[in-house]
């Protein structure tokens, strides 16, 4: 069973996919940046696989994105919501 499947450990959340499309990267663009398989950054979307703390610090510096941005062990808030709230 992969990693993030494991219910014995906590899920972890991800923006991968929106901070990466946002960035104008594919998954393989991105998986080669940061030297791993195109999949890996699937799981990784998926919630299926919890990246190494080195593997997450690597996606954050190619996306030039502070890490919690990318990843979290709870919920994001929906970005409608933090984008209302920043404009209060």
């Amino acid at each position: 069973m992969r990693e993030g499947l494991d219910s014995d450990k906590p899920r972890l959340y991800s923006r991968l996919t929106v901070v990466r499309t946002e960035r104008g990267l594919s998954r393989k663009e991105l998986a080669e940046r940061v030297g791993v398989h195109y999949q890996t950054i699937a799981y990784l979307e998926r919630g299926e696989y919890s990246p190494s703390l080195v593997l997450a610090l690597r996606i954050a510096e190619e996306l030039d994105a502070p890490l919690p941005a990318l990843f979290a062990l709870t919920p994001f808030p929906p970005m409608v919501d933090q984008l209302y709230k920043e404009q209060s």
